[in-house]
């Protein structure tokens, strides 16, 4: 059975959480997106649970059309992808809400944060994902402060999840730089299902 999904003009997460709910009951889904970003959201919820993926574009928009592949045959549901297989044990999360840590004087705040992130370089163990939410964003961006820590802790293994929400809001989307575009979705699974969450 294909199930089309219209998601074009919805807002994060709804692309995602309607494509997943699709997945449960269907071989094929189709979902049809207003932008790139949701293409990627979309895409990496369907291939991280087994299924083949491929976008198209024409007069409707991007639609990215999924199919189960034979070896995810057996499943009623999408499976655990590795965005919200946090569950491990041991599995560290890092929430970065601010571009400072604390509420006190904004100039030191900018240096704990910067301190924070060269440190997390140096110690074990590092955090297996840090989310970037709200003016913590605009640490993942072209020019950043902490930008060359970002990057040579993503070169090392370490899942850098950014609120595309949040980008949007800031109007810095184009510029972001280290890590990749998430949703509300994958960030809260990922948060809810975590070993460990710790949120600065």
């Amino acid at each position: 059975m294909t199930v089309t999904v219209d998601a074009r003009g919805l807002a994060c997460p709804q692309p995602v959480i309607l494509t997943r709910n699709a997945m449960r009951s269907a071989d094929q889904v189709i979902t049809l997106v207003s932008d790139a970003d949701q293409v990627d959201n979309v895409r990496r919820l369907a291939e991280r649970a087994g299924w083949v993926t491929a976008v198209t574009e024409d007069e409707q928009g991007l639609a990215i059309h999924m199919i189960k592949a034979p070896a995810a045959g057996h499943q009623s549901e999408p499976a655990v992808t590795h965005e919200n297989s946090m569950g491990q044990a041991g599995r560290h999360v890092l929430v970065l809400t601010g571009d400072t840590i604390g509420r006190g004087d904004l100039e030191l705040g900018q240096i704990l944060v910067r301190s924070l992130l060269y440190t997390l370089q140096e110690i074990t163990p590092r955090p297996d994902t840090l989310i970037f939410m709200n003016a913590g964003v605009k640490l993942t961006v072209e020019e950043s402060p902490v930008l060359a820590d970002l990057q040579h802790l993503q070169q090392e293994g370490v899942e850098i999840l950014v609120c595309g929400t949040c980008l949007d809001y800031y109007h810095i989307k184009h510029r972001i730089a280290a890590g990749v575009i998430s949703n509300m979705y994958t960030i809260a699974e990922t948060m809810l299902s975590a070993a460990h969450c710790t949120a600065l």
